[in-house]
């Protein structure tokens, strides 16, 4: 693509971060990789890396890079049936690696059959190396994050050069990879740990957040492998923030038919509750919990139960529907205590909303284990993860009401041990990253040190290299670009 023309980006979800690059690289293959990296070098440019474009803290877009786009980098490498190991390149996403999976072992018997153990919930489209990236993680009840289902990956770094990185070669490198946002290198394939696949039964209840802990303690006894909690969003109710969905998946006998029409929400019922969800919460909340108590019993595969309706640009339409006159979006926040700590933390989360008039339009509750792979770990003990989907007004004001209430949670978690998701945003003040990620200042050291003329960078890379002092050689504006 020409670098005449002004090229603009932006990510999917929030769409809160337009960003001008130089020139946009498809690659679809290492050597093009290696191609693009050598060129950037030769005329002192920066390259920035995506996937699906989903992140919302721009890690994905820095200011005049060179955006090298993984999306055609697709290709299945290796599958090996009997020790489940499978090699993809790093531009795959999700749906396409399952599909895969199920049409290459559609002969076999279940009990022979491999899965993935987990990707990120909300949306299914995207790669596996941006998944990897931001080290995601799913609705597992025992498991880490994705980080901990990376066997090795392959790395091109700023020389060109094509590594090897795992737990036993380039560690260091690995663990700054998985969850390092794409500055020490572009992935260009990773190996990935599958489980056996299995049949799940669904089984929903409805209950309050001080009955939760316990109640995913006994999911856990009796051996569910997945599970989540959605609450209601209505501040009006006695439930908001306290009652909700609980929703978990154990396993059923290979015998187990799986029907082949069940009760699932279309791509209209989804738009109806998106509508519901920011004009009628109680109605929205009775809708969703009806439909989820009359699923309890029904049967999935623990890789497709993992899939989801995503609708690009929802918002468009819904701003029109709900005749605001404002674009807005959500962001989201993800916000980490310890287990016990969570009913105490939700009571002082349901209070604030209250008197700051914050417009919650969904949130969830998952469980994670301590990761002990990645150098930037966000699951530094068993936490309970809940995620806020915050309805922000495309308006100064509006952006910063929502960024006052990502650093008043961030508060609120800091004061019960706990921390959150990087990925989200940028609103985090020094001292929050400061406690929360005490290994961040070293974090950019080592950046530096395997990228020393920082070829790999983004705009979130320089909004904290420029909060921790670290200096630049040139100046960017983090200012979205609005085109007309």
């Amino acid at each position: 693509m020409s670098s005449e023309s002004t090229i603009v980006v932006n990510d999917i979800h929030s769409q809160l971060n337009n960003t001008r690059v130089a020139e946009i690289v498809k690659v679809d293959s290492a050597d093009a990789i290696h191609e693009t990296i050598i060129r950037a070098a030769e005329h002192n440019q920066s390259i920035s890396i995506a996937g699906g474009r989903h992140a919302m803290g721009c890690q994905q877009f820095g200011t005049d890079t060179i955006l090298i786009d993984t999306i055609q980098m697709n290709r299945v490498l290796k599958f090996d049936k009997t020790t489940g190991l499978i090699e993809v390149e790093a531009g795959i996403q999700w749906p396409k690696l399952i599909d895969y999976l199920v049409e290459t072992q559609k002969d076999l018997p279940w009990s022979e059959q491999w899965s993935i153990a987990q990707k990120q919930t909300g949306a299914d489209r995207l790669s596996i190396g941006g998944s990897l990236s931001c080290n995601a993680h799913g609705r597992g009840l025992k498991m880490k994050p994705l980080i901990s289902d990376v066997e090795s990956l392959t790395l091109i770094n700023a020389d060109g050069k094509l590594l090897t990185c795992s737990r036993e070669e380039n560690a260091e490198l690995f663990g700054l990879v998985g969850g390092g946002y794409g500055l020490f290198g572009v992935i260009y394939s990773v190996i990935l740990r599958l489980l056996p696949r299995r049949k799940l039964e669904r089984i929903v209840e409805l209950i309050t957040v001080d009955k939760l802990q316990e109640a995913f303690q006994q999911r856990i006894q009796d051996g569910f492998l997945y599970g989540d909690f959605q609450f209601s969003t209505d501040e009006k109710s006695d439930d908001f923030l306290y009652r909700g969905v609980f929703s978990c998946y154990r396993p059923v006998d290979f015998n187990t038919p799986l029907p082949d029409v069940q009760k699932e929400l279309t791509e209209s019922h989804w738009n109806e509750l998106f509508y519901l969800s920011h004009a009628d919460k109680a109605m929205a909340f009775r809708q969703y919990t009806e439909y989820y108590l009359s699923t309890t019993g029904q049967i999935y595969a623990s890789d497709l139960h993992q899939l989801s309706i995503y609708l690009d640009d929802y918002h468009h339409e819904l701003d029109h529907r709900l005749g605001t006159g404002e674009q807005a979006s959500e962001i989201i926040t993800e916000i980490y205590v310890p287990r016990s700590a969570l009913a105490d933390f939700l009571t002082e989360a349901r209070e604030y909303f209250r008197a700051n008039n914050v417009n919650m339009v969904y949130g969830t509750i998952r469980l994670i284990e301590t990761d002990t792979d990645s150098f930037l770990a966000w699951a530094k003990q068993p936490y309970a993860c809940t995620i806020f989907n915050l309805n922000t007004t495309h308006t100064p004001a509006g952006i910063e009401h929502s960024a006052n209430t990502f650093r008043s949670l961030i508060d609120m978690a800091i004061a019960r041990g706990g921390s959150y998701f990087l990925t989200y945003h940028k609103y985090a003040t020094r001292s929050q990253i400061e406690t929360c990620y005490p290994q961040f200042a070293e974090f950019l050291r080592l950046k530096r040190l395997y990228d020393p003329q920082e070829r790999f960078q983004s705009n979130w890379y320089r909004h904290y290299r420029n909060m921790f002092g670290l200096g630049e050689t040139k100046e960017y504006s983090l200012d979205s670009i609005v085109i007309v």
